[in-house]
């Protein structure tokens, strides 16, 4: 075994000085002394209304001096009509702030000088070891180097080209951290010019403005934050600033929008550090979960693509379908499927088949049991790069209990006493009383949820509606299309409707659920977020998934037979077209899912563009897009050009989240039907990744950092999808698709296991005299006795004419032993696939433990210098208030020497940062050194 080999971490420092200091040169971005740092804006216009305006002013100079109070900093500016508040917050007050917030900073590097050992290989010392003892081996050896060595190159240029670039965005190097205390101050150089970045300095100056409170006309518990006087109109806009312009050369900004946010580097990875650096954690954690979601669909697509073409290759050679559009005497006449249609011949299904054999055929269970292995091996694997993540930015010990109550919470409260102590934070919080506000609200709320889901349910029957309304004009209207091309028109249309009726639900739902849960009185806001999250996507999914689920699972399978249909309000339940309930399920999943998608994309690209240009008519400044790409930087401050922007508000991310999780669920519940529904997904995440970047970085303002530990509610929501998927797949192979009917009749009814014969196996015969109402839709058919329909019935000559056959039973036993199978085995799979791979890495876990461990060390031996320093500190006043005397002359003269260079240290007047900088060995401020401690 060899020893462990020494590296050192030599990548870049983890502050991108290089980007602060060429934003010194944009004077805009501080105030008029040009020294400190814009951290917040805050904008206005004056109301014509004078009333109003007083009221406004009064207001503004409250929220302002309680602003100044909190040590706040402020600067007014006027351009255009619009006046700016320019905030800006002290060192003194980042520091308080940062230890209330329990922000994690990084030490200073000198006390972090940490060797990594990188672990041996055993496989490599094994065959190492080999090598030398057995002399045939050394050769292999050296050739397996040689090929070795060549494959690596091969795929490190490969590589190279894949991966961030780091000529645009260097490695940062990982830096220990520790929750910030001003009593610890001593192990953060809080000097360094990075050392609270823009996104920490944004988020601490939203954190107090959210919780200043102004003036109102009546006692109003909800007179307080920033959010609440933009909405009264008191301030037009509160917003951080971007650093530069996105064509200002030497910004973050442009940087990444030229290298991240650009279509044209759509087969790079993410810079995650930098975005995360930009925009905060929450934003950064969206688009990592985005991109990793997006690599691990491109194995389903592949896979996917393999199985379409695979039954593409195979279709020639299927028999049903060639008995439907080769046999010369097909004629082969159906049973009307509807109280309006008339008889129909079965060739004319001949494309239709071709079309279900595309998505039904032998490859289908394999592809559906690929897809439940990879929801869980995606999930898996998130949660083990999420840990990675986790870890890289300083979000392991992130407790949401720690987070601090939402101001809308405490002021519905403001008027109970504080009864309950956290068990975290250790503070008194009022309680919510459950039988005056809790139950009430929470029943009222779940209450409206059930209804809007009844409503989800009456757009599906007004879609059912509209199909068969749609399907009788076309078969009254004298056109002579046939019914099979009808019915799949009629299926097509009431796709496009119910698209429609989901876009109208969904801004119904938003808005209402927003107020639901706003009654529930959460306490945090992570907590509302996911009361949030969880009621749009249970409305969201029943709007989405209900028609789908109807036509999989619902449609056509308890319609009767002909001359005995069974209705519903005396009307005759639907069928599934021509092509068989499969098609159709595939045609809806097609045109919601890709549709959905193309016009997201649409919206994504053209809408905030829309939005960007009324609100500059509204404010009068549409000049801005007459020249857009090089804007007159003498005439249009920093500030200025934000302010035209639109807002990125609190909860912007969630229909992005919410997109893609709908995705998520098309591609895996219903993916048995739509084999390419991963190809499609991939292709939309490679645009929808780029565009939203663009979007964020191109139209809004810059959002506030917000600190979060993973993506919260929407990973137990990918978890039940999966698990969900496992049952729909299963049940889709077996009851929506014909694959246990061919299994059954290969096994018992063919004579040669081929499935030659299968066609008249499927139809059953009617005799058309047992059913009047038949009998007078003969029309061009009035010669015909008989006609078919897919079941498994006795035959009109038989004693139990149209009774169920055995056939039917055994097919019944056979669909529901293979949904037991199917559910079973992929059950095993997917607990197989959780035990392999562990949430977090050996590695990782040992890395932790030991930065752990380091950082205990770091902390107690800075400790125990300042415990001696104190203790000398106390010998040197009880040396000054004792007599002398007594002591002999020549043993004085040393303990008096250290006396005095103590006293030096004690009376230069210093500040604590200057002392603990002296303790530790830092002189270079005082020239005091730390060894006459």
């Amino acid at each position: 075994m060899s020893e462990p080999t020494e590296s050192y971490d030599e990548r870049e420092c983890s502050c991108p000085r290089e980007f602060y200091q060429r934003a010194e040169l944009n004077t805009s971005l501080f105030f008029a002394d040009c020294t400190r740092s814009i951290d917040f804006v805050l904008a206005y216009k004056t109301n014509a209304n004078e009333a109003t305006e007083e009221e406004y002013v009064e207001k503004r100079r409250i929220f302002q001096e309680n602003l100044i109070h909190q040590g706040l900093e402020v600067e007014l500016s006027q351009k255009e009509q619009i006046y700016f508040v320019k905030i800006h917050a002290p060192l003194e007050v980042l520091r308080r702030y940062a230890e209330i917030l329990k922000l994690r900073m990084p030490m200073k590097e000198s006390l972090c000088n940490l060797r990594v050992y990188e672990r041996s290989n055993r496989l490599h010392n094994a065959a190492h070891y080999l090598s030398k003892k057995i002399p045939g081996l050394s050769v292999v050896n050296r050739s397996t180097k040689s090929v070795y060595s060549s494959l690596k190159t091969v795929c490190q240029f490969f590589l190279r080209n894949i991966y961030v670039d780091e000529r645009y965005f260097p490695k940062r190097a990982h830096r220990f951290t520790a929750i910030y205390s001003r009593d610890k101050e001593y192990l953060f150089d809080i000097r360094q010019d990075c050392f609270f970045t823009t996104a920490v300095r944004s988020r601490i100056v939203e954190f107090i403005l959210d919780r200043q409170r102004f003036p109102a006309k009546r006692q109003n518990d909800m007179a307080f934050g920033i959010e609440r006087l933009v909405a009264e109109g008191v301030y037009c806009a509160a917003y951080p600033l971007h650093d530069g312009e996105i064509t200002e050369e030497g910004t973050m900004r442009e940087l990444l929008y030229k290298n991240w946010a650009s279509v044209k580097k759509w087969y790079r990875y993410q810079p995650l550090d930098d975005i995360k650096e930009y925009f905060g954690v929450k934003i950064g954690l969206y688009f990592a979960w985005l991109g990793f979601y997006t690599y691990m669909l491109l194995l389903a697509s592949i896979v996917g693509v393999v199985c379409f073409l695979y039954s593409w290759l195979s279709l020639k050679n299927y028999v049903p379908v060639k008995d439907i559009c080769l046999r010369s005497n097909s004629n082969i006449i159906m049973c009307p499927l509807c109280d309006w249609c008339e008889f129909w011949n079965l060739s004319e299904t001949c494309n239709y088949a071709k079309i279900t054999y595309l998505i039904d055929n032998p490859s289908t269970i394999f592809f559906a049991v690929f897809m439940s292995f990879w929801a869980t091996l995606f999930l898996e694997l998130w949660k083990r790069y999420s840990a990675e993540i986790t870890h890289r930015w300083d979000l392991t010990g992130f407790d949401v209990h720690e987070e601090h109550p939402r101001p809308q919470y405490l002021a519905r409260l403001e008027h109970i006493e504080p009864t309950r102590t956290d068990y975290v934070t250790n503070m008194k919080e009022p309680t919510v009383p459950f039988w005056r506000m809790k139950l009430p609200a929470t029943v009222f709320s779940f209450s409206v949820v059930v209804l809007l889901i009844a409503l989800a349910f009456v757009a599906l029957v007004a879609v059912v509606v509209h199909r068969m309304s749609m399907l009788a004009a076309l078969k009254v209207d004298g056109s002579g299309m046939t019914t099979s091309k009808a019915i799949v028109l009629a299926a097509a249309s009431a796709a496009f409707v119910n698209l429609c009726l989901l876009y109208i639900l969904n801004y119904l739902y938003n808005h209402l659920a927003e107020y639901l849960t706003e009654l529930e009185m959460w306490r945090t806001q992570t907590q509302f977020d996911d009361s949030l999250t969880l009621k749009i996507y249970l409305l969201q999914f029943v709007n989405y998934y209900a028609s789908i689920f109807y036509i999989a699972f619902f449609k056509g399978k308890f319609v009767g037979h002909p001359g005995e249909y069974i209705t519903v309000f005396k009307y005759r339940q639907e069928e599934c077209s021509s092509g068989g309930c499969l098609t159709e399920l595939c045609i809806q999943l097609a045109i919601i899912m890709i549709g959905k998608q193309a016009f997201n994309t649409i919206l994504e690209v053209y809408l905030p563009m829309f939005w960007r240009k009324v609100q500059a008519i509204q404010v009068g400044l549409s000049r801005l897009f007459g020249n857009s790409v090089k804007p007159d930087k003498a005439k249009d401050e920093r500030w200025m050009r934000d302010f035209k922007l639109l807002d990125w508000g609190a909860r912007s991310l969630f229909p992005e989240y919410l997109e893609m999780v709908l995705q998520y669920g098309f591609v895996t519940i219903f993916v048995a039907a739509f084999p390419l529904a991963p190809f499609f997904a991939l292709l939309n995440n490679i645009l929808e990744m780029r565009l939203d970047a663009k979007k964020l970085l191109t139209h809004h303002k810059r959002p506030v950092s917000q600190r979060v530990r993973d993506i919260g509610v929407w990973y137990r929501i990918l978890d039940c999808i999966g698990k969900l998927s496992v049952i729909t797949n299963g049940f889709i192979i077996a009851f929506t698709s014909d694959m246990i009917p061919r299994l059954v009749y290969r096994s018992l009814k063919s004579k040669d296991g081929t499935l030659n014969g299968y066609l008249d196996f499927t139809l059953s015969e009617f005799k058309i005299s047992d059913s009047s109402k038949l009998h007078s839709l003969a029309g061009d058919f009035s010669n015909i006795t008989t006609c078919k329909y897919t079941d498994y019935r006795e035959p009109p000559t038989s004693p139990n004419k149209y009774q169920l056959t055995s056939t039917f039973y055994i097919i019944l036993a056979c669909r529901l032993g293979f949904v037991v199978l199917f559910e079973n085995f992929v059950a095993l799979v997917m607990i197989l696939v959780r035990w392999c791979i562990p949430d977090m890495s050996v590695e990782l876990r040992d890395q932790i433990r030991r930065e752990v461990y380091i950082t205990n060390e770091i902390i107690i031996d800075q400790e125990a210098q300042r415990a001696r320093f104190e203790r000398a500190k106390r010998n040197y006043s009880l040396a000054r208030t004792t007599s002398v005397q007594d002591v002999d002359a020549a043993s004085v003269d040393e303990p008096n020497s250290k006396f005095i260079k103590i006293e030096k240290l004690l009376t230069a007047n210093l500040s604590q940062i200057e002392m603990d900088s002296i303790i530790h060995g830092d002189n270079t401020t005082t020239g005091i050194s730390g060894a006459d401690c």
